[in-house]
């Protein structure tokens, strides 16, 4: 039997630094086993009680995958479908169709650039 589940949340990075919340806004609404949110947080949530708090911690498998040093990439700054100065930090589409990857700048140095296409909260 699925179910539509409505949660607030705050993520914390290993740290404890609050990286995102729902709190003070809207809370997510999902259909349970719909692929909707990340599998790890689903498959928790089945056994949290309606109206109770949980710490969830959710490995990187089950989430936003492991780092993967292939999708670190040199290339030269005129590949790029950006304009104008690119900066580490940054973050852009890397093409035009929807399903491209949006790619982090890492370091810009002369003509080349190197990009990220992990997603930011890999690992």
């Amino acid at each position: 039997m699925n179910r539509v589940v409505t949660f607030h949340y705050t993520l914390r990075d290993p740290a404890g630094r609050v990286l995102d919340t729902s709190a003070g806004g809207e809370p997510i609404t999902y259909l349970e086993g719909g692929g909707q949110i990340i599998e790890g947080l689903d498959e928790q949530l089945r056994t949290t009680a309606a109206g109770a708090k949980a710490r969830v911690h959710v490995p990187a498998a089950k989430a936003y995958g492991e780092r993967d040093a292939a999708q670190v990439q040199r290339v030269k700054r005129a590949m790029l479908p950006v304009e104008g100065e690119l900066k580490a930090g940054e973050t852009f589409q890397a093409g035009e169709d929807r399903y491209a990857p949006v790619v982090t700048v890492l370091a810009v140095e002369g003509d080349e650039v190197t990009l990220d296409a992990n997603h930011p909260l890999a690992g």
